[in-house]
């Protein structure tokens, strides 16, 4: 399959996840069901959960009420075999903003809760942080890819499947820890694909993306890297805040940093900018990370 093709596929099958069914909706109930991507671990991605959480909320939501913020917690690993159901709360509508929970069910139990907020565009003071000093451009970056003959097959097929192309500043971390044990990374992101000009779409496919890699900027302060035996990592929580639109499928840049680990648990912040600059969410996350050694 060439690169193009696989490219192709991989993005019409994050279309298709993140295509959520509403027939088992009800005159009094927002439900929806979704499916996952196979995943050779077994466990839902977190950022999947994310976006189709996201986007069952905007379902009960005019398109011009748009998102903003949201917050959530990773409760139970999700099944990847398995569908997801989605039932989300409308809390709240006001005359600018919205509210609502969004929740994702597996065998009748809650694996993630997310409450997230909406507005109406409005006019208003603007600033934002820029990019920071001496970033290659992503041309100049070797993508992840080509590591896929060099790693385990597992986390292979998870570079080879996974629908956006990463390129990290600093050299990824399957194999080694490259360079300062800095608790900080920037990374090149963007789809393998063009995806359809629908907004809500790629704002939801950036809550998807929000949740890979951010964990590192902890690990690579302390050298350690994803083929660590014996490493757990889960994400806990997940925070989001959408500054401005941007296109997923064009290079965007996302700058992490960890400012605190402790007790098993580490803080990743991260903010995602386009390639001209531009300052499009800023993301949080806690992290449980179990090191055997330590």
């Amino acid at each position: 399959m060439t690169a193009v093709e696989n490219a192709s596929r991989s993005i019409a099958a994050l279309l298709e996840v993140l295509d959520l069914d509403d027939s088992e909706a009800r005159t009094t109930e927002d439900i929806f069901t979704g499916v996952s991507h196979p995943m050779p671990t077994g466990r839902v991605y977190g950022g999947q959960v994310l976006a189709q959480s996201l986007i069952a909320a905007e379902r009960t939501l005019p398109e011009d009420r748009i998102v903003h913020s949201m917050h959530g917690y990773f409760l139970r690993p999700g099944d990847a075999t398995e569908g997801i159901t989605f039932a989300v709360d409308r809390i709240h509508d006001g005359r600018s903003f919205s509210t609502r929970r969004s929740q994702a069910y597996q065998g009748g139990v809650p694996i993630f809760s997310m409450i997230a907020s909406f507005q109406d565009e409005d006019p208003g003071l603007e600033h934002a942080q820029g990019l920071p000093e001496g970033i290659p451009d992503p041309d100049e970056v070797p993508s992840d890819d080509e590591l896929i003959g060099a790693v385990h097959p597992i986390t292979g097929r998870l570079l080879a499947e996974r629908p956006a192309d990463i390129r990290h500043i600093s050299g990824p971390l399957f194999l080694e820890v490259h360079g300062e044990r800095v608790p900080q990374q920037a990374v090149w992101m963007r789809m393998r694909a063009p995806l359809p000009d629908d907004p809500r779409l790629h704002r939801a496919a950036l809550a998807y993306l929000s949740d890979m890699t951010i964990q590192e900027s902890i690990l690579r302060r302390h050298g350690v890297t994803w083929q660590t035996p014996g490493l757990k990592v889960a994400s806990l929580d997940h925070a989001m805040w959408w500054h401005r639109f941007g296109r997923v499928d064009e290079w965007m840049l996302y700058v992490q940093e960890s400012p605190n680990a402790r007790g098993g648990r580490g803080l990743a912040q991260g903010r995602i900018h386009s390639r001209d600059g531009e300052l499009l969410a800023s993301v949080a996350q806690e992290v449980m990370v179990r090191v055997p050694q330590l």
